[in-house]
C-alpha cells in the first residue's frame, strides 16, 4: 500500500489497518493509529511510519484518545520467516529485555551490527527503540491496573533506572507517570489495552515470602496472593490479577477457539469454566522469571478479549501476555485470510459461515511439542488423557490449587530423564518423546518465537519416531506459522471428502492454510455442501 492509500485509511478510520502503520502529525507531534477518531490532518501534514518505536524515534508522542500502543500486532511477522520478522517476534517475547541486543542476535544467526541495519532499514528504527516502546507499553499498563509503586513498575516493565522510566514516559505519553496512572480508559472504550479491576479499583500486588505476586484474590481479600516460596500463584481465582484487553482486529470466532482448546484441556494445567457463550479458560504459565496463572474470557468486547494475568514476578507481563496474544491467534489479519479462502469455490461457504475463525499458537512451544507426540496416531481424547497422565507423575505442583489448576507442566529436561511407564504408550513412542525432549532441552531443536521454521522442520524430521505430521504440527502452533497444511491427517481427509476438495486444490489456499485446515476440520460432519 501507498502513502496516498494509507491516508485514505485514515480519512476513512479504517480499523484493518491498526497495527499495519501507524501515522503522525507534523503540526500536533502526535502520533496515531489508522482508526483514531480524531479530526482527520492535512495530507501535507501526516507522516507515515511501519511501527510506533519509528514515530518514536521522531519524536513523536503516543496520541491519548487512540492509543495507538495498544494495536494488535501486524500479521507481517507471524506469516515473514525473514531475519526482520523473526526478529520481531523475538522482541515481542521480550528477548532484547532479558538478553540485550547481543542475544536477540545470537538467537538470529546474525550479528548485532547486521540486525541494527536490518531493523533501521525496513522499519525505522532499530532492536532497542522496539524493545524501549514496549517497555513503554508495560509500564502504563502496570501504572493503571496495579498500586504499585513508580519505581517498581519501572524496574518491572525492564527500565535499568528510574530516571530513564520517567524520561521515556513524558516523552512517548506528554505526561508524567502520576499523570498517566489516572489518565485510565473507560470500561466501554475501544481504545487502550486495559480493563479496569474489578470493583474499579486497582489491584495492588501483595509481598509474599519476597515475592511481588500481582493479583490473586489477596490483592482484594488480604489473602496471599502468591506462594510463599515463589513458584506459583496462591489463588489465580476470583478478582484482582493485571487486567489487560488483548486487542484484535476483525471478526473474531470465540466459540470456536474456546471448543478447540477445550478438547484438549489438560487436567491441572488448564481448565474451561463456564457455560459455552461465556466461558473463561484458565492455565497455568512458567515463564522467564516467574510463574502465572492466566485467565481469557469468551465474551469478545469491541475488538479486545479480557485477560486477566496473576504472575509471581510482574517482570513476566510482556511475555506472559504475548504468549497468550499467541495461543489466541490475536495478530492475525482476518480480511487477508477472507480475500483468499473466500474466493475459493470448495472453502468459499465454509469461510463465510465462520467469519473471523483463527488458528491457535501455544503458551509454551516445549509443552506444544510434548503434547504432539503424546497425540500420534490416537483421537484427541486419548492425547488429553496421556497428558493428564504426564502432568500427574512429572508436573510441578503449585504451592497451593487455583480451582481445578495444581501443576505447571513438566520441563523437557525432566522428561528427557525419565522412564516414562507411566505413561501408557508404546516404548518406541516414549522414546521418541524422550528424544524430542533431550534435543529442546539441549537447544538443538529450538522452538522459541524466532527460530527459523523450515530448519525446525527439517530438524524435528531428522528425530526417529517424527514424521510430517507431527512436524507440520509443531510448526503450526508453536512457531505459529500459518501456512500449514496436515494433508496426513484424518479429520482433513475425511473433510476435504465431504466438501469436495483435493489436494490440488490446497495450492490455491497459500499462504493460509493453517487456517483453510481449520475450516475443514470445523466443517459440517452431515452431507456435502456442494
Amino acid at each position: 500500500m501507498g502513502e496516498d492509500g494509507r491516508y485514505e485509511a485514515v480519512r476513512s478510520r479504517d480499523a484493518r489497518f491498526d497495527g499495519e502503520f501507524f501515522f503522525a502529525v507534523a503540526t500536533t507531534g502526535i502520533y496515531c493509529r489508522p482508526s483514531c477518531p480524531a479530526t482527520t490532518p492535512k495530507r501535507r501534514n501526516v507522516r507515515f511510519y511501519r511501527t510506533a518505536a519509528a514515530a518514536q524515534r521522531e519524536g513523536f508522542r503516543a496520541c491519548r484518545r487512540c492509543r495507538p500502543d495498544a494495536v494488535p500486532g501486524s500479521a507481517d511477522w507471524n506469516a515473514r520467516a525473514d531475519v526482520v520478522g523473526r526478529a520481531m517476534r523475538l522482541i515481542g517475547d521480550g528477548v532484547v529485555d532479558r538478553e540485550g541486543v547481543a542475544g536477540l542476535a545470537a538467537r538470529l544467526g546474525y550479528s548485532a551490527r547486521q540486525v541494527q541495519r536490518q531493523l533501521n532499514a525496513e522499519l525505522g528504527a532499530g532492536p532497542v527503540a522496539l524493545a524501549r516502546a514496549q517497555r513503554a507499553h508495560t509500564a502504563r499498563v502496570l501504572l493503571q491496573t496495579t498500586g504499585l509503586q513508580a519505581a517498581e513498575i519501572a524496574f518491572a516493565s525492564g527500565f535499568s533506572s528510574i530516571r530513564q522510566f520517567n524520561d521515556t514516559i513524558r516523552e512517548i505519553y506528554a505526561a508524567t507517570p502520576s499523570e498517566l496512572r489516572v489518565a485510565v480508559p473507560g470500561r466501554t472504550s475501544r481504545f487502550g489495552p486495559v480493563a479496569r479491576p474489578a470493583g474499579g479499583t486497582a489491584a495492588g500486588p501483595r509481598t509474599v515470602g519476597g515475592t511481588a505476586a500481582a493479583g490473586g484474590a489477596g490483592a482484594a481479600t488480604g489473602e496471599a496472593a502468591g506462594p510463599a516460596d515463589g513458584s506459583g500463584p496462591a489463588n489465580g481465582s476470583g478478582p484482582g490479577g493485571v487486567p489487560l484487553r488483548l486487542a484484535f482486529r476483525g471478526p473474531y470466532a470465540a466459540a470456536e477457539i474456546f471448543d478447540y482448546l477445550a478438547r484438549r484441556a489438560i487436567t491441572g494445567v488448564e481448565e474451561m469454566v463456564g457455560e459455552r457463550g461465556t466461558r473463561t479458560y484458565r492455565r497455568t504459565l512458567r515463564l522467564p522469571v516467574g510463574v502465572g496463572i492466566a485467565e481469557v474470557d469468551e465474551v469478545v468486547g469491541d475488538g479486545w478479549l479480557e485477560c486477566r494475568l496473576f504472575l509471581s514476578d510482574l517482570r513476566d507481563l510482556t511475555t506472559a501476555a504475548q504468549r497468550m496474544r499467541r495461543l489466541f491467534d490475536l495478530d492475525a489479519d482476518p480480511y487477508a485470510v477472507v480475500a483468499r479462502l473466500g474466493a475459493d469455490p470448495v472453502l468459499g461457504r465454509l469461510v463465510a459461515a465462520r467469519p473471523g475463525l483463527r488458528s491457535p499458537g501455544a503458551a509454551d512451544p516445549h509443552e506444544l511439542a510434548v503434547r504432539a507426540v503424546l497425540g500420534q496416531q490416537v483421537s484427541v481424547a486419548a492425547g488429553r488423557r496421556l497428558g493428564d497422565a504426564l502432568v500427574t507423575a512429572y508436573g510441578q505442583p503449585l504451592c497451593a490449587p487455583s480451582g481445578t489448576l495444581t501443576h505447571l507442566f513438566p520441563q523437557v529436561a525432566e522428561v528427557a530423564a525419565a522412564e516414562l511407564t507411566e505413561i501408557g504408550m508404546p516404548e518406541t513412542r516414549r522414546a521418541t518423546l524422550r528424544a524430542l525432549s533431550v534435543a529442546l532441552a539441549e537447544g538443538s531443536i529450538r522452538l522459541d518465537a524466532g527460530a527459523d521454521r523450515e530448519r525446525t522442520r527439517r530438524d524435528l524430521l531428522a528425530l526417529r519416531g517424527i514424521g510430517p505430521w507431527t512436524a507440520g504440527y509443531i510448526r503450526m502452533r508453536a512457531l505459529g506459522d500459518p501456512d500449514v497444511l496436515l494433508e496426513g491427517d484424518a479429520a482433513v481427509r475425511a473433510a476435504m471428502r465431504r466438501v469436495g476438495a483435493s489436494p490440488a486444490d490446497a495450492d490455491g489456499w497459500r499462504p493460509w492454510r493453517s487456517y483453510a485446515m481449520h475450516h475443514l476440520w470445523n466443517a459440517p460432519r452431515g452431507e456435502g455442501l456442494l
